[in-house]
């Protein structure tokens, strides 16, 4: 039997074993024919694994036959701190440039000083029923009256003008995402040219390659510019250097009438330097001329002279030179290796193979654009696996955290200011980190929520009289905290709670103690807020967050753009989890016993979950949902997916009512919506209609000829419209939950695959306690063998459609009762409160096979299907 195993784990073998198992002879013949066999490919295997690796890498790439036509079609490179968009023309190349910590303004906060008096009037106008007059006073004595934050600003263009390559035959351009690294190819008057780019992780330039066929045929203007009304100066260096030194915008927003600007403090320098070989460089009018030149290495930095949110005293033109000055000593081909060999030791962590498809050899729009219609399994996992490029490339250790475009951005006033949106979009950026083996990745959020700890103190007593932290739903580079955009959007006091789930979150995949105690005091703040702001209804006595917003919506019936609420289900939901959660870390690190005490009191008085006369999981505190209602925003189903307060298993009428809900909303929306509702989908282990959501969401748009609304513009990037980058984050922790869960006691073994992923296989994702996916390989539906690496050793509970045993002869314990590992505890809600008008219907669940398998520290186990 030990030779078995080999022979099964290569598709190229497998017609083996099955032709062995039908020949019924005796054991020593089957052994004689199995080894003639081997041998008989043996030879052969070698050339048989270089087509599949060359196929693998064929797949894990974006490629096109045509140049960019707009931005949306431009390929996107990221280091964490720089950012490039490559639009690939052959004669007048464009590279769009950014640095992740050059936004509007400077250090500055927004709180409203006003707020603290208006909010007993505001609270008391609510629970009478007068929310226009609520809205109104919470517009003029809440909302920011100095800031409605900074936007993120592109650095500007290089722009690379060729001579006489304005005709060209054999075009391909691509973007290899197991490399990260960006081609172009053309052929144009007989000679074959090449570009190759990188943004190095290891040395923080942009390298860009120029090659030809023939010496002597590469001749360009460089030249810098950035967007008006920007004013910059662009000079040149030692007849080889191109500098365009610049600031950040003043910024006033223009809801603000009486208000100073907020002056651009960010300094930058954005510096290139062209190294020739053969031909000659010259700088002429505050451009760099090359000429004939053979081959051409270009070195791309960018620096600004920010240190903190409170701190720009750096200095950007020193900081700019001396990336070029170290990275220009090494050789290029080391330069390359560095660069990838520290991206593949994050990406390679995860492999993916949903099976081949005729469509692979098709550029990657064309792909997009039928995805719909035929079955291309491969172009999802070139999807998921773009969603972890993604990630890689725009959110380092010791970096900003992945704003709304990540950090690829050609605008001085981005859509929604590429700002932080704490009521979704941030949060849903980092939904792939932990699960998909990204967890550094995570690391840049969880220091931009400690940042917010401690500014939003001072918001949370000058606006309010609270203890602890708070977030609105809207942050900047500057962390500012108070209430931004109009009480429509910005009088939602949970966005630190929201986001301060993530500090838990990373902490239940590693059990890394000394990660909790760095995290409990924003944690503890973020509880502390909430006591604080609790209110107790009048009416109900139970305690709720007033003022507040389920984020973006309203009743049917209410007022145009009056929002505003007490005690929203997704408000109830948050600060439920966060006094939870809070508890739980209080006790592992054994601190603070009256806060507990007192939070689980609070617990008791909250609000539970209602399920009203649609059958439906309501979004406010009374029964106000309409069956009808499309809203993109679902937040009340926050408690189903990113967090587990909704159960097929402990509270089944909450999980059939968020499925009426998400019925009532339907499919169709914009991009990071469909995304949310592929994870929701998810965790209602429905992977078909998952995956017809993935079907609204790979589809091509952005072009004259494409649908109007959400999905995927050619580069592959999330379409809002306009660009997104949560969806494609959204995408890929959806993918994740179709194949692998593990919030609700157990890991659950592929709980949502659709019927078009009938076999396939996955390595690398992580449970929660320290559990990680090695090997997990399934056919026709069901799971053939999991390999599971124990980091923290304890009860590893299996959930599984299928039987499954231990590999050899040990024997597996069937599951019963609670699990006792404590990442995997199940969550005690309250019993919701049914309509009288509801209609529940009995849940009727797929059966399950679970056992427990008791584990040590680097223990492996292998289970494999009965």
């Amino acid at each position: 039997m030990i030779l078995v195993k080999p022979i099964l784990f290569r598709i190229q073998r497998s017609h083996i074993a099955e032709y062995v198992n039908q020949i019924h002879v005796s054991g020593v013949l089957v052994i004689m024919l199995f080894f003639s066999l081997c041998s008989c490919v043996t030879n052969t295997e070698k050339k048989q694994d270089n087509l599949v690796t060359e196929k693998e890498q064929h797949k894990l790439e974006l490629w096109y036959d045509a140049p960019a036509a707009d931005w949306n079609e431009a390929l996107p490179l990221g280091n964490g701190r720089l950012g490039a968009m490559v639009y690939g023309l052959p004669e007048h190349e464009n590279i769009q440039l950014n640095e992740s910590t050059l936004w509007a303004g400077g250090p500055h906060r927004n709180d409203n000083p006003d707020a603290k008096a208006a909010l007993p009037k505001i609270r008391e106008l609510l629970f009478n029923g007068k929310y226009k007059e609520a809205h109104n006073l919470a517009n003029a004595k809440i909302i920011s009256k100095t800031s409605h934050g900074m936007p993120y600003e592109t650095v500007g263009n290089l722009r690379l003008d060729f001579l006489n390559q304005g005709a060209y035959s054999n075009y391909h351009r691509a973007l290899d995402i197991e490399n990260a690294v960006n081609t172009t190819t053309y052929t144009s008057n007989g000679v074959e040219y090449k570009r190759e780019l990188f943004t190095s992780f290891t040395d923080q330039v942009i390298v860009m390659r120029l090659t030809a066929n023939k010496d002597g045929k590469l001749s360009f203007i460089a030249d810098m510019d950035r967007p008006e009304p920007a004013k910059v100066t662009v000079t040149t260096e030692d007849n080889d250097v191109l500098k365009m030194i610049g600031f950040g915008s003043d910024n006033l927003n223009k809801r603000l009438k009486n208000a100073a600007p907020i002056k651009g403090k960010v300094e930058f320098e954005s510096r290139v330097k062209i190294v020739n070989e053969g031909g000659s460089v010259k700088a002429t009018n505050n451009t760099l001329k090359v000429s004939k030149a053979n081959s051409v290495t270009l070195y791309i930095s960018i620096a600004t002279n920010f240190v903190n949110y409170h701190d720009v005293s750096a200095d950007p033109h020193k900081k700019a030179a001396n990336y070029i000055a170290l990275a220009e000593k090494k050789p290029y081909n080391q330069l390359l290796k560095r660069h990838s060999t520290y991206y593949k030791n994050y990406f390679n962590r995860v492999s993916l193979n949903l099976g081949n498809s005729e469509f692979e050899d098709k550029p990657t729009d064309v792909r997009i654009k039928a995805f719909s219609t035929v079955n291309d399994p491969s172009l999802a996992a070139l999807y998921f696996q773009f969603g972890r490029y993604l990630l890689i490339s725009s959110s380092q250790p010791g970096g900003q955290a992945a704003n709304l475009q990540g950090i690829w951005n050609k605008d001085l006033t981005p859509p929604w200011k590429s700002a932080y949106t704490v009521n979704i979009n941030t949060e849903m950026n980092y939904w792939p980190a932990e699960v998909t083996n990204l967890s550094k990745m995570h690391d840049p959020l969880i220091q931009l929520v400690k940042d917010l700890s401690v500014t939003g103190q001072e918001t949370a007593k000058v606006m309010y009289g609270a203890d602890g932290w708070v977030t609105h739903h809207n942050t900047d580079i500057w962390r500012i905290t108070g209430p931004v955009d109009g009480a429509t959007w910005g009088m939602w006091p949970t966005g630190g709670t929201w986001l301060a789930q993530h500090l838990w979150e990373k902490y239940m995949f590693s059990g890394d103690l000394d990660y909790l105690k760095s995290v409990y005091p924003a944690m503890k703040g973020a509880s502390e807020f909430c006591l604080s702001f609790l209110t107790k209804d009048p009416k109900s006595g139970w305690l709720v967050m007033s003022p507040t917003i389920s984020p973006e919506h309203a009743p049917k019936g209410r007022p145009k753009s009056v929002n505003i609420e007490s005690g929203t289900t997704m408000d109830n939901q948050l600060v439920f989890d966060i006094l939870t959660k809070t508890i739980a870390a209080a006790k592992v690190l054994r601190v603070d016993e009256k806060l507990v005490k007192k939070m689980e009191t609070t617990l008791t008085q909250l609000p539970p979950m209602k399920i009203g006369q649609y059958n439906q999981l309501q979004e406010w505190f009374e029964d106000l949902d309409h069956p009808e209602d499309k809203h993109r925003h679902v937040s009340h189903l926050y408690g189903l997916y990113p967090s587990n307060l909704i159960s097929p298993y402990h509270n089944p009428e909450l999980f059939e009512a968020a499925k009426t809900t998400l019925i009532q909303r339907g499919d169709p929306s914009t991009g990071w919506s469909m995304n949310w509702k592929i994870n929701l989908w998810a965790r209602l282990l429905d992977g078909n209609h998952a995956y017809v959501l993935m079907g609204d969401q790979i589809k091509l748009v952005g072009r004259p000829d494409s649908p109007k609304g959400g999905g995927t513009y050619a580069n592959m990037l999330d379409a809002h419209p306009p660009f997104q980058i949560d969806g494609n984050f959204g995408f890929t922790s959806g993918l994740t939950e179709m194949l692998m869960q593990s919030h609700d006691e157990a890991i659950h073994l592929i709980p949502a695959l659709p019927d078009v992923w009938k076999s396939g296989a996955v390595s690398g994702l992580r449970a929660r306690g320290g559990f990680e996916i090695t090997d997990l390989q399934w056919k026709d539906g069901a799971v053939v063998k999991a390999v599971i690496t124990s980091k923290l050793g304890g009860i590893c509970r299996i959930r599984s459609y299928n039987e499954l045993k231990l590999e050899g002869e040990t024997v597996i314990t069937k599951a019963s009762g609670k699990n006792i590992n404590p990442f995997y505890q199940s969550v005690e809600i309250k019993t919701p409160i049914i309509s009288n008008l509801a209609k529940v219907e009995a849940l009727v669940l797929k059966p399950v096979f679970e056992y427990d398998i008791e584990t040590k520290v680097g223990e492996v186990i292998v289970l494999l299907a009965q």
